[in-house]
């Protein structure tokens, strides 16, 4: 008896009344109906799809840019075996390999997982950007006079695996990281995947400047007398040592312009994002 007593209620109820409870949620809504690109969106989101992107920039500048050093990585550590054949090479290149994945570019990201909503967005990406620039830094400055010669000094080659080893785990347990997720939580649904399709976008920009000008940046005098037909290069002292640079600017522009998103729903972060500032 009481179902079909709450049928009748909702069959008196007619589409009239019901377009005219739902219209004060349509009008709300249309406030918020402002397009890609427009000075609304800017003024809203302005802030931080320029965060976003910049940071992405930085940090694929940097790790892109340290992939193609590891070919120095090798030429120093692999300095004393002068006879090896082809094979050998490729083996003992691949055992290295090995070990900086194993050693910190697997651990960086399970660290970035566990720790992720513990600590912070904002937290993590500024600390990765903060021990990446200080392995740079370690590597660069004393990259002549100290790393590269050659007295047969197997923990000096060791320690410059090392920190090696320490500025891709701070990238992975950092900006590498976090410059994938934050877009992906910061801005309305309606937004977002273009917004992180942008930011991603604008880091491979860095990406493709990190790799085609670091092949030129790190020639050092060496290879330039040998060759003369390449641009002369700025060689490996300052060529890391930029990237060190590059990795504080990250530090500078997260602090300043980078929203934290820890602890909070999208719905959250939409409602807050779509609020007139």
């Amino acid at each position: 008896m009481q179902a079909a007593k709450d049928m009748e209620k909702v069959m008196d109820i007619s589409i009239t009344q019901i377009i005219e409870e739902t219209s004060p949620t349509s009008s709300v809504s249309s406030h918020s109906d402002y397009s890609l690109f427009s000075k609304e969106f800017f003024r809203r989101h302005g802030r931080d799809l320029f965060a976003c992107s910049f940071n992405w920039f930085l940090v694929d500048i940097v790790f892109y840019s340290s992939n193609l050093f590891q070919s120095h990585i090798y030429r120093i550590k692999l300095k004393d075996k002068h006879n090896l054949d082809v094979y050998q090479e490729a083996i003992d290149t691949a055992k290295l390999q090995a070990i900086i994945a194993v050693c910190s570019t697997i651990p960086g990201y399970f660290f970035s997982v566990y720790f992720i909503d513990r600590v912070g967005r904002v937290k993590i990406q500024m600390m990765g950007f903060f021990f990446m620039a200080l392995a740079f830094f370690a590597m660069g400055v004393p990259y002549y006079s100290y790393w590269t010669t050659d007295d047969g000094n197997k923990p000096r080659d060791n320690g410059f695996l090392v920190l090696y080893g320490v500025a891709f785990f701070f990238a992975n347990f950092g900006p590498n990281t976090t410059t994938f997720i934050v877009p992906a939580e910061l801005f309305p649904a309606r937004f977002r995947s273009t917004c992180h399709g942008i930011s991603g976008a604008v880091g491979k920009i860095g990406a493709i400047i990190g790799s085609v000008g670091f092949l030129w940046a790190s020639r050092d005098q060496k290879e330039r007398d040998q060759d003369g037909v390449h641009v002369v290069g700025i060689g490996m002292v300052a060529s890391l040592c930029m990237l060190g640079g590059v990795c504080l600017v990250g530090v500078v522009t997260t602090f300043l312009f980078t929203k934290e998103t820890m602890g909070r729903s999208l719905e959250e972060n939409e409602c807050e994002s779509e609020e007139i500032t």
